[in-house]
């Protein structure tokens, strides 16, 4: 699925950290979501490189990357530590400034990395995402039951990685396949790397552990940042799927106007993965809004 790029395992601040690259041009980091990996961007990697230099990455508890052992505050899976090795990955590729593309967990990781690190991201596309604290705090009946999953793994161990560990493929195929669009959205191989990605050791216990991080310690560095008055500096592009319930639970660009300075975005018709579902409409966002 990625002709042309070339692999890197990168030492990050916790361990392994599974890189792949290829391209020239203005450096943009791709973050991909939960319960995937880096392959989520395999239909629009390939058109992207052609134009930016693209470094995709394996988040640490995903893919390939490493399971760092949790913590009683959830530090170790927080978006800010996430961030950091973001950060370490495009340093040891050569970068000290870059765009980014991210979707779902990624985005989360994104948007700590841009508020962390205001330096280093220069533009930031975010997909399917309205901000964490904003999506808590506005939970409501319909947001809960498309999202369970939220409140589902945030219980305390060892309930939930137990759960997922029983059958970690009907995991993946329970919370992808259940969305607009089905598993039908998805091409067989990436299907496949989501489900053998799931059941390497550890990844339950890291899945919860990022979305306990959300609840928590996540939460509490968002609060700090509403409270300073600090908000995104760099252009912000949000795109969501129509059919996906961010869209439809949440008021997106009035949510990011609150946390940014320069905000844009649109839905497009499609449901939550929309580099799996609408490709070719991401990549002439994409290639819009990025500087290339």
């Amino acid at each position: 699925m990625f002709e042309g790029f070339s692999s890197r395992d990168i030492e990050g601040p916790a361990g392994k950290l599974r890189t792949l690259r290829a391209g020239s041009g203005a450096p943009l980091l791709l973050l991909h979501g939960h319960p995937q990996t880096h392959v989520m961007w395999h239909a629009v990697a390939g058109e992207l490189a052609k134009v930016f230099t693209v470094v995709m990455m394996d988040l640490r508890g995903y893919g390939d990357s490493v399971r760092v052992q949790s913590d009683a505050e959830h530090q170790a899976y927080s978006k800010r530590a996430m961030a950091q090795d973001a950060m370490a990955v495009m340093k040891a590729q050569g970068f000290d400034s870059f765009q980014v593309l991210a979707h779902d967990r990624g985005a989360r990781v994104a948007h700590r990395l841009a508020l962390d690190h205001p330096g280093a991201v220069e533009r930031l596309m975010l997909l399917d995402i309205a901000p964490t604290l904003a999506m808590y705090d506005n939970t409501s009946d319909a947001f809960a039951r498309a999202y369970w999953h939220w409140f589902f793994l945030i219980q305390p161990p060892p309930l939930p990685e137990a759960l997922i560990e029983s059958d970690p493929v009907r995991y993946v195929r329970s919370v992808m396949g259940k969305r607009h669009a089905g598993l039908a959205a998805f091409a067989p191989a990436a299907l496949a790397e989501y489900e053998r990605g799931v059941q390497i050791p550890g990844t339950a216990e890291s899945i919860c552990e990022d979305y306990r991080a959300s609840a928590t310690i996540d939460l509490a560095h968002d609060r700090a940042d509403v409270a300073a008055g600090t908000h995104l500096l760099q252009p912000l592009r949000v795109l969501w799927g129509e059919h996906g319930a961010v869209g439809k639970c949440f008021e997106v660009l009035d949510l990011w106007r609150d946390r940014a300075k320069d905000v844009s975005g649109r839905s497009l018709p499609c449901g939550h993965y929309i580099a799996e579902e609408a490709p070719a409409l991401l990549l002439a966002e994409a290639l819009d809004f990025f500087k290339h």
